[in-house]
């Protein structure tokens, strides 16, 4: 998974070299109060796509930062109700032997089941 994370991270920036090789003219940006910027192209474009990119990439921080603090709080939660070690359990205990019998007296009924 790290190799193609890396080959990705090569593509992209080849691609960028390449457009920046292609398009490297200067570009004039008028600003507020009759300022002006000349700059190169390749840097304009790739500073506004950041510049696009941080709301996005600022959500995204946020969303998985509350995610997280949330999975915490369960996971807390569940090792306050579950119990961390189980007894072992008690060996069987030894089966008891019956009790004898005394034979029934003369006068007693039957016993019926």
């Amino acid at each position: 998974m790290q190799f193609l994370r890396t080959a990705f991270w090569v593509v992209l920036a080849i691609i960028i070299m390449i457009f920046s090789f292609a398009n490297w003219t200067p570009v004039t940006i008028n600003l507020w109060g009759g300022l002006q910027l000349e700059t190169k192209l390749p840097v304009l474009v790739i500073t506004a796509f950041l510049a696009g990119s941080l709301p996005f990439w600022a959500l995204h921080k946020a969303t998985r930062w509350r995610l997280r603090r949330k999975l915490d709080t369960a996971e807390r939660a569940l090792a306050a109700v579950t119990p961390t070690a189980y007894a072992a359990p008690s060996p069987p205990a030894a089966p008891v032997p019956p009790a004898p019998s005394e034979p029934p007296s003369p006068g007693s009924p039957p016993d019926r089941l």
